[in-house]
């Protein structure tokens, strides 16, 4: 792992679960890291493929990573379509959630997308 990136120190809580990841605290099946974020297999997926991709900076939801460090945001986005070609989804196509707060289902409040592929969606979600 390297260390943050020039835009932002990286901050930690130390009871996240997604930091405990980020800090090699907690195992997960990583398939791709760079200075600003990590992606690893979700736990349960509900997809043939199901990545979770998170800045290394701890932030409670992707809007406040808009907001507090936008490089890392911008980050973010390029790394889940970095995953999304490492996986075979981007030819197919995938989707891409953020789930922000309590009543949109978010569990871990560590900002994070969802990049699920290798099926056919439906519409509308959940």
């Amino acid at each position: 792992m390297t260390g943050p990136t020039a835009s932002s120190p990286r901050t930690t809580d130390p009871d996240c679960l997604f930091c405990k990841i980020v800090d090699g605290r907690i195992p997960a099946t990583i398939v791709r890291e760079d200075e600003a974020t990590v992606a690893f297999r979700d736990l349960e997926p509900q997809a043939p493929t199901h990545v979770l991709v998170i800045p290394r900076h701890h932030t409670p939801n992707v809007a406040g990573l808009v907001q507090e460090q936008p490089a890392d945001a911008v980050a973010l986005l390029e790394a889940v379509a970095e995953v999304a070609e490492q996986e075979g989804l981007a030819e197919r196509g995938y989707r891409t959630v953020f789930n922000t707060g309590a009543e949109a289902h978010q569990t871990v409040f560590h900002a994070h997308v969802h990049v699920l592929g290798g099926r056919a969606m439906t519409w509308p979600p959940g």
